[in-house]
C-alpha cells in the first residue's frame, strides 16, 4: 500500500511538472522552426534567431530591461535590508505588526492597482513617464518582497551572537558588518533575486508608467503580440529561459559556496576553542 501511494504521488508530481513546462517547451521547439508559424514545423532552421540579433529595437529593449532590473532589485535589496534591520529592532509588538502590515499592502495589492497609483502619482507631481518611472515603481514594489526574504533570518539569529560581540568591545558598525550581516547574507541574496525576477517579468505596473519612448520587454511583447506573434519572440523566449537557468544555477552554487564557507568557519573556531 506504501508502494502504490508513493507511485501515484510521483506521477502526479511528474503530471503537473509536465503540465507546467509542456507550453515553454512547446514555445522554445517551435524557435527552431523553419517556417513562420507554430502549426506546422518545416525545418531545423536558425532563422529567426538571425532575425532576432538584427532588431536593433528589440536588442535595445533587452538591455534597458535588463538594466532596470539590475537597478532596481539592487536599490531594493539595500533599502530593504535597512527596513528589515529597522522593523526587527523594534520592540513594541503593535507598532511592528503595524510596520508588517504596511510593508505587506503592496505583497496583496493587485498589481491593476498598484500600476494605476503610480501613475496617478507621478502625473499629480509633474514627473515625466518613461525610465526613471519605470525604475522607482519597480524598486517600490520590490522592497517588500525584499523585507519578507530577509525577515525570518533575523527571526532565526540569536541574540547571545550580538551579545557576545559587544562583551567582547565589538562597535556597532563591527557587529552589523562581521555577525548580522554575513548571518542573513542568504536572506539578502534571496531579496535579490526575488526582485530582480520580480522587476524582470512585471507587465501590469510597468504598462501603466512606461510613457513614450520608452520599453520594456513584457510591454513590448505584448504589443507585438496585438499584431500577431512572430517566433522572433519564440527565439527571445528562448534565450530567457536559459538565461534563468544560469541565473538559478548561479544561486544555487553561490549559496552551497556561502553555507560550505560557514560551516568550515564554525569548524575552524570549535577547533580553536578544543583544549
Amino acid at each position: 500500500m506504501k508502494m502504490h501511494g508513493w507511485h501515484w504521488r510521483h506521477l502526479y508530481l511528474i503530471f503537473v511538472f509536465a503540465l507546467l513546462y509542456a507550453p515553454i517547451f512547446y514555445l522554445l521547439f517551435y524557435s527552431f522552426n523553419q517556417g513562420t508559424t507554430m502549426t506546422h514545423f518545416i525545418g531545423f532552421s536558425w532563422r529567426h534567431y538571425a532575425e532576432l540579433f538584427a532588431d536593433t529595437r528589440m536588442i535595445q529593449i533587452v538591455l534597458d530591461t535588463l538594466l532596470i532590473a539590475l537597478l532596481a532589485s539592487l536599490l531594493a535589496t539595500i533599502i530593504g535590508t535597512l527596513g528589515a534591520l529597522v522593523i526587527y529592532q523594534v520592540k513594541r509588538i503593535w507598532l511592528k505588526n503595524s510596520l508588517l502590515s504596511l510593508n505587506n499592502i503592496l505583497m496583496v495589492s493587485p498589481d491593476v492597482i498598484i500600476g494605476a497609483s503610480f501613475l496617478i502619482f507621478f502625473t499629480f507631481f509633474g514627473f515625466k513617464l518613461g525610465f526613471n518611472s519605470v525604475l522607482l515603481s519597480h524598486i517600490a514594489f520590490s522592497i517588500p518582497i525584499v523585507v519578507l526574504m530577509i525577515l525570518p533570518r533575523l527571526n532565526e539569529m540569536r541574540q547571545s551572537l550580538v551579545d557576545a560581540a559587544m562583551d567582547l568591545g565589538a562597535t556597532n558598525w563591527q557587529v552589523l558588518s562581521r555577525v548580522v550581516f554575513p548571518f542573513i547574507s542568504p536572506g539578502i541574496l534571496a531579496g535579490y533575486f526575488m526582485a530582480f525576477t520580480y522587476s524582470l517579468d512585471d507587465f501590469a505596473v510597468t504598462f501603466f508608467v512606461t510613457g513614450n519612448g520608452f520599453e520594456t520587454l513584457s510591454v513590448e511583447i505584448y504589443a507585438r503580440a496585438r499584431q500577431g506573434i512572430s517566433l522572433e519572440v519564440n527565439a527571445l523566449s528562448t534565450l530567457m529561459f536559459l538565461f534563468a537557468l544560469i541565473l538559478i544555477a548561479g544561486y544555487y552554487l553561490l549559496t552551497r559556496y556561502t553555507t560550505t564557507k560557514r560551516r568550515q568557519r564554525r569548524y575552524q573556531l570549535e577547533a580553536k576553542i578544543k583544549p
